[in-house]
């Protein structure tokens, strides 16, 4: 297949190239995917953009970003195949939402801080989003995020109808039920109440997170990282000491854990 190679490319060659790779005469892999099969690989390349983010690395932010369009361009040529849009309408939705939830930028309305834009953006969504109720607007929270996000936004958006704690001790309380609770079902032995207790305890946990301002998912994400550091620091001075971590005892690893911490 003829193509163009060029010292430099853009937006619209980039739509070529995955029309070429989409087309009878393309790629056998591309011109098969639906938007089921490569919906990980959407989620995978964003979360690659955001770890470059977290590494601070440009370069590969860069590419990073590159793949996440690639993909929003993939998605938009499938939708385009069946007639229903495209990626022009894609930009020209994207651009309508900037204006109309900017009206003290592109209007005439009065927002100073960051918190009274947010404050108008709220409100702008819930009524172009034909929400009549705070309960239609935690519903149209995604639910493919990943839990401890989707649990933060959703106690975020119902907080705003006035149903919340009324601080942190408050909030902090619940935990400390919760894990009671959590303790009981677990020696019930019933699998499912210990389950939902469970959900119930890490719940109640993300609200402590919100009223400290932290985001619960890297909060979560950090402690994994110290934990994952700290265990093979543990594994490294085992091995030193000529300790078998699979036969050692418990207080013995948890004297190794205590050092390198």
């Amino acid at each position: 297949m003829d193509f163009q190679y060029k010292e430099a490319y853009n937006i619209t060659d980039l739509i070529g190239i995955m029309r070429i790779l989409r087309s009878p005469d393309g790629c056998p892999w591309d011109k098969v995917q639906t938007h089921e099969s490569i919906r990980q690989n959407f989620i995978e390349e964003t979360y690659e953009a955001v770890e470059a983010i977290d590494k601070g690395d440009s370069p590969l932010l860069r590419e990073e970003l590159g793949d996440v369009l690639m993909q929003v361009i993939f998605h938009s040529l499938m939708e385009e195949e069946e007639g229903r849009f495209n990626f022009d309408d894609v930009c020209d939705d994207v651009c309508k939402k900037l204006i109309i939830r900017h009206p003290h930028v592109f209007g005439n309305v009065e927002a100073d801080t960051p918190d009274e834009v947010l404050r108008n953006w709220d409100a702008i969504k819930m009524q172009t989003k034909s929400q009549e109720s705070f309960a239609d607007s935690v519903d149209d929270v995604a639910r493919s995020l990943p839990a401890l996000m989707r649990a933060q936004k959703v106690q975020k958006r119902s907080a705003k109808s006035g149903m919340d704690f009324e601080d942190v001790e408050s909030a902090a309380d619940k935990v400390l039920e919760e894990h009671a609770e959590l303790l009981s079902a677990v020696e019930s032995g019933d699998r499912a109440k210990t389950e939902d207790e469970l959900g119930d305890l890490l719940f109640s946990v993300v609200n402590i997170a919100r009223f400290v301002g932290a985001d619960a998912e890297l909060a979560l994400s950090k402690a994994t990282d110290k934990f994952a550091a700290r265990f093979r620091a543990v594994e490294e001075l085992a091995h030193s000491r000529g300790i078998d971590m699979k036969t050692a005892s418990t207080e013995l690893i948890d004297s190794l854990w205590e050092e390198v911490k």
